[in-house]
């Protein structure tokens, strides 16, 4: 019989020891789905052994304010602070996510790189979850690509939102500059259709505070279709909106569940939202 300490390396063999710590005081490892926090525990042959639902690891520093939410050996969860490029363009090579979290495996990890499942943009601060292996990045893009995840954002928006809650359905193109725009509905064979929930959290004077989740995951679909519906999202100058106090779009993923791609646990985090979209 093995401890649960022990258990958990043979599990996660390339996630550190503090993470299991803290995934162990955390409450969220379960011996046949009984929260346990000792390490020492002894453990069955047979027992299942894994990680709970949600995530409660306080976030530590990476490079370029990226914050480290939850690692273990297939996944890596971070919040992206806005003004960073999830991955590389032209214009920028080393200033990234990616590139962050790349540097901080190869420091704890030999010979470990993460994978890109998904993106944020620059502007956009928030949830990112990186594969570390390819087997990993395979199932999470598939869950991506069957709208299987789980994506919550916060957003300011200028004006008084009317209606208390809807569904923004639209068809977007890309354009040779990169520019996303809408299309008359069935019109553009090149257009992919982009749908994006919203709620009413606040109505401010002159601003409303909305909590968003995607059935699709296009790029810029929120800020597009926001200002598609008459509320461009407060400091999206790309779409109509002046520039904001602080400079920021008012833009983040919040929210962010999926299955783990080994353990098949269900896995959901969330990320505070900035002081834009908080209760007034």
């Amino acid at each position: 019989m093995t401890t649960l300490g022990e258990r958990l390396r043979a599990l996660f063999p390339e996630a550190s020891g503090r993470a299991h710590k803290q995934w162990l005081a955390s409450g969220r490892v379960r011996v046949d789905g009984r929260a346990c926090r000792d390490p020492r525990t002894p453990v069955a042959p047979g027992a299942r052994v894994e990680v709970g639902e949600r995530a409660a690891v306080r976030p530590t520093g990476l490079a370029l304010g990226l914050q480290l939410v939850h690692e273990d050996a297939s996944i890596l969860v971070a919040d992206k602070p806005p003004g960073l490029l999830t991955v590389a363009s032209e214009g920028e090579r080393e200033r990234t996510a990616y590139r962050a979290v790349w540097e901080y495996l190869a420091a704890t990890r030999s010979g470990a790189r993460p994978f890109i499942v998904h993106r944020l943009d620059r502007e956009t601060s928030g949830l990112l979850v990186f594969a570390c292996t390819p087997a990993a990045k395979g199932r999470l893009q598939e869950q991506f690509a069957a709208r299987a995840v789980e994506r919550g954002y916060a957003a300011l928006v200028h004006g008084r939102v009317r209606e208390e809650h809807g569904t923004l359905v639209a068809d977007l193109v890309q354009d040779a500059a990169l520019r996303v725009r809408t299309r008359p509905r069935g019109r553009d064979t090149g257009a992919r259709t982009a749908i994006t929930n919203y709620r009413v959290v606040a109505r401010r004077r002159d601003t409303t505070v909305l909590e968003l989740t995607l059935d699709t995951g296009r790029r810029q679909q929120i800020r597009v279709q926001l200002a598609e519906l008459g509320h461009p999202i407060v400091g999206d100058r790309a779409h109509g909106a002046p520039a904001a106090p602080g400079g920021r779009l008012c833009l983040h993923a919040c929210r962010l569940g999926f299955t783990h791609p080994t353990t098949g646990a269900r896995m959901r985090f969330e990320s505070p939202p900035p002081d834009f979209a908080r209760p007034r």
